[in-house]
């Protein structure tokens, strides 16, 4: 029974310490730079512009998905295996 309440007790403790975080601006830490501005680009980019997904890494879903059960209609691709 103690142990149970000493496991649970800290699994609570974790919970409560993993929601505490912090949201403020983004700096580099003291006496460090950002990375140099990519090539061929003459401005430097701040810290969230570098944290942005580009959309080549998370493309947008361009599929509509079916709203209700529908048969599909003829694969071209859906070819017999060979033999």
């Amino acid at each position: 029974m103690a142990r149970t309440r000493t496991i649970l007790l800290l699994g609570m403790l974790g919970l409560a310490l993993s929601a505490c975080g912090n949201r403020r601006e983004l700096k580099p830490v003291a006496g460090q730079a950002l990375p140099p501005a990519p090539y061929g680009r003459a401005d430097k980019p701040d810290p969230d512009d570098l944290l942005k997904v580009p959309v080549q890494a998370k493309p947008e879903r361009s599929v509509e998905l079916r709203a209700r059960s529908q048969d599909r209609g003829d694969d071209p691709f859906n070819l017999p295996p060979e033999n």
